[in-house]
């Protein structure tokens, strides 16, 4: 099995190839950090991982890309990409959301959560992208966009960690709510990686990646210009 794993949907641009061997797993990653550029920056980065890992576009089984939430136009950028090249390809598609890589992630790195813990992503304007995790990263809930209190109020008895840009507010959220959370990884990102890993582990495939934005866009197409009679 020949995966390919593409995720633009926040603060970094990455591509992976996961090789599953009958005996062993091979890994290339290659992520940079970037908050607009996506787009210029994938497709360089697939044709690396696939160089280094010598494997050919139609040697692909899988195509994954992280759906959000996340940056509007960087949710796009990996989805139109994987799209396209599953077609190319001849390829399966595999898609998850931003908070569910990120607590695998997580993981990955060295998080050891002795119970359920909470991801909350800065999402601007006082609202977070929220989503709860068992200790071995199922997901419980979310994700969701909703205000910090909102999230703190949902929270389970025995939670006490949150991760991610938003969870210094999620705790003081719920520190008004005589809660005490311990925060870490607050510069945590989605990353291909373990999108990668996910997709290994899944079953479950999709006939179409479809975003998942949880807001509307900022920007909002201006109204055509009437003409007037005089």
């Amino acid at each position: 099995m020949n995966i390919l794993a593409l995720d633009t949907s926040m603060g970094v641009c990455s591509a992976a190839v996961l090789q599953v061997l009958p005996s062993a797993r091979k890994q290339v990653l290659r992520e940079a950090e970037m908050t607009r550029g996506h787009a210029e920056a994938l497709i360089p980065m697939v044709e690396e991982v696939l160089a280094e890992a010598r494997v050919q576009p139609h040697d692909l089984s899988t195509i994954a890309a992280t759906q959000g939430p996340g940056s509007f136009t960087g949710v796009r950028v990996a989805i139109a990409a994987a799209r396209g090249l599953a077609l190319t390809c001849d390829a399966t598609l595999f898609g998850t959301d931003s908070l569910t890589v990120m607590a695998r992630r997580a993981l990955v790195e060295g998080l050891s959560p002795d119970g359920p813990f909470a991801i909350a992503v800065d999402a601007r304007r006082g609202m977070v992208y929220f989503g709860l995790f068992s200790a071995d990263g199922s997901r419980l809930e979310g994700p969701r966009l909703c205000s910090p209190g909102e999230a703190a109020a949902d929270l389970p008895s025995d939670l006490m960690l949150a991760i991610g840009s938003g969870a210094r507010f999620l705790i003081e959220a719920a520190g008004g709510r005589d809660r005490m959370l311990t925060a870490t990884m607050f510069d945590l990102q989605p990353g291909a990686m373990a999108l990668s890993v996910l997709a290994a582990e899944s079953t479950e495939r999709l006939p179409i990646l479809r975003p998942l934005y949880l807001r509307p866009p900022d920007a909002k197409p201006q109204k055509a210009a009437v003409d007037h009679q005089p």
